[in-house]
C-alpha cells in the first residue's frame, strides 16, 4: 500500500457569492480572523502528512500563489523593524509544503479540474480538499480519512451527519455496510423519505489513481464534468469507505457559514475570547 503524500486543492471558482469583495481577491483568501481560509486547509493537509500540493487555479487567483510564495520585501521590513515573531510566521507559510499551480482554462466542473492533475498524481493515491470546507478537529480531518485508507486500502469519502432539511440539498451516501462504513453508492439530492442514510459527503477525498480513467468516460452535465459521476463508476470496480467526520465543519463558501466561522474562531482564541464574549453579551438580539 502506497502512502498518501500528494493533495489537490481546486480553487478556480469565481466566488460570486462574496462579490464585490471577490472582484480582485480570491474567495479562498478571505480571512477567518487574521488567516486566509485556504491556509487553514493547507495546514490540515500538511498536518496529515501531505508533502506536495497542487492548486487547480485560474487567472483570477494569483494572490493565492503570492501568499504561499516568499515575500522578500516584507521579510526585510519585518526584520528591520525587529518584528521577529511576525517574520518567522511569514517565512513559515512558504515552507509548509511544495506548492504547484495549474490553471483550469475553462470552468468545466470538478471532474475536469481533477483530470488536470493526472500528471502531478502519477500512479499514487492522492487527496482532494475543497477550498470552501474548513474543519476544526483534534485529529486533522484528512488524517482521519488516511486512517481509513490505511485500514482498508481503499478509496475514502468524508461523511457528515446532516440535519433533515439539508438532505435534499446534498449528495447522500448509500451504505453496503454502515457499521464498517463500506459504501455502495451515492444518491444526489434525494427526497428526505427516499434518502438511503443521513450522511452527506464533505469536500475531502482520498482516491486511487484509477479515478482518472473513469473521469475520461463521464459526460458533461449542464456545462460541467462532475467528479461524482466518475466516483460512481469507480465504485463498481474498487472499494469505497466513508469516514464519519469527528470534528466541526464550517461551510465558508456562503456568507452565514463564513460569519459563523469568524465568530466561533474568535471565541476559541485566548487573545480574543473575552472581548468577543463581552461584545456578544451586549448585543440586542
Amino acid at each position: 500500500m502506497r502512502r498518501v503524500r500528494k493533495a489537490i486543492i481546486p480553487v478556480a471558482g469565481m466566488g460570486t457569492r462574496f462579490l464585490p469583495a471577490t472582484k480582485v481577491l480570491a474567495k479562498e483568501m478571505l480571512p477567518i480572523i487574521d488567516k486566509p481560509t485556504i491556509q487553514y486547509i493547507v495546514e490540515e493537509a500538511v498536518n496529515s502528512g501531505i508533502e506536495e500540493i497542487l492548486f487547480i487555479t485560474s487567472p483570477y487567483k494569483k494572490n493565492i500563489e503570492d501568499h504561499f510564495d516568499r515575500s522578500f520585501e516584507l521579510e526585510k521590513r519585518l526584520e528591520k523593524s525587529n518584528k521577529l515573531e511576525q517574520l518567522e510566521m511569514v517565512k513559515d507559510i512558504s515552507n509548509l509544503a511544495s506548492f504547484y499551480y495549474l490553471r483550469q482554462g475553462e470552468p468545466l466542473g470538478t471532474g475536469h479540474a481533477v483530470k488536470l492533475a493526472k500528471n502531478f498524481v502519477g500512479d499514487e493515491p492522492f487527496a482532494i480538499l475543497y477550498g470552501d470546507d474548513v474543519v476544526v478537529s483534534e485529529v486533522p480531518c484528512l488524517k482521519q480519512l488516511m486512517q481509513v485508507y490505511e485500514k482498508y486500502d481503499c478509496n475514502v469519502l468524508c461523511a457528515e451527519e446532516l440535519e433533515d432539511y439539508l438532505i435534499p440539498q446534498k449528495g447522500i451516501i448509500e451504505y453496503e455496510d454502515i457499521k464498517s462504513g463500506k459504501v455502495k453508492g451515492l444518491v444526489e439530492k434525494p427526497k428526505l423519505e427516499e434518502a438511503p442514510s443521513k450522511h452527506g459527503t464533505l469536500g475531502r477525498y482520498i482516491l486511487k489513481p484509477e479515478i482518472f480513467a473513469e473521469i475520461e468516460k463521464i459526460s458533461m452535465k449542464n456545462g460541467e464534468y462532475l467528479l461524482t459521476d466518475a466516483l460512481l463508476t469507480l465504485m463498481k470496480k474498487q472499494d469505497f469507505y466513508a469516514c464519519k467526520l469527528n470534528g466541526k465543519y464550517y461551510d465558508v463558501g456562503n456568507q452565514i457559514g463564513y460569519i459563523k466561522a469568524n465568530v466561533e474562531f474568535a471565541l476559541s482564541r485566548e487573545d480574543l475570547a473575552s472581548a468577543m464574549r463581552e461584545y456578544l453579551s451586549k448585543l440586542e438580539i
